[in-house]
C-alpha cells in the first residue's frame, strides 16, 4: 500500500511540476500575424476573392474518401470472434474496393498534382 501510495504522490508531483513549467515557462509575444487565422495556405491578410484551386480540393476529397474507407479495416482484429470466412470476405472485399477506387482514379488523372 505504501508503494502505491508513493507512487501516486510520485507521479503526481511530477505532473503538477510540468503542467506549471509549461504554462510559466514560454515568453508569449503575440504580433498581428500570430494573432491572424490561418486557412488552408491562404493569406489571411489578402482578398478572400481568390481563384481556389480545384486540384487540391478534389486531393482533400480523395484522401477523405480512401481514409474513411481504410476506417472501416479498424474493427475487424476485434471481430475474431466471428466466422473468420465471414471477416476476411468483408476485408477483401474492402481491400479490392480500395484498389479499384486507386486505379480508377490513377488511370483517370485524379492524382496527377501538377498538369
Amino acid at each position: 500500500m505504501n508503494l502505491i501510495l508513493t507512487m501516486i504522490l510520485i507521479s503526481s508531483l511530477i505532473s503538477i511540476t510540468l503542467a506549471f513549467v509549461a504554462f510559466w515557462l514560454p515568453q508569449m509575444n503575440p504580433d498581428m500575424e500570430k494573432l491572424s487565422p490561418y486557412e488552408c495556405g491562404f493569406d489571411p491578410l489578402g482578398s478572400a476573392r481568390l481563384p481556389f484551386s480545384m486540384r487540391f480540393f478534389l486531393i482533400a476529397i480523395l484522401f477523405l474518401l480512401f481514409d474513411l474507407e481504410i476506417a472501416l479495416l479498424l474493427p475487424l482484429p476485434w471481430s475474431i470472434h466471428l466466422n473468420p470466412l465471414y471477416v476476411l470476405m468483408w476485408a477483401f472485399m474492402i481491400i479490392m474496393l480500395l484498389t479499384i477506387g486507386l486505379i480508377y482514379e490513377w488511370v483517370q488523372g485524379g492524382l496527377e498534382w501538377a498538369e
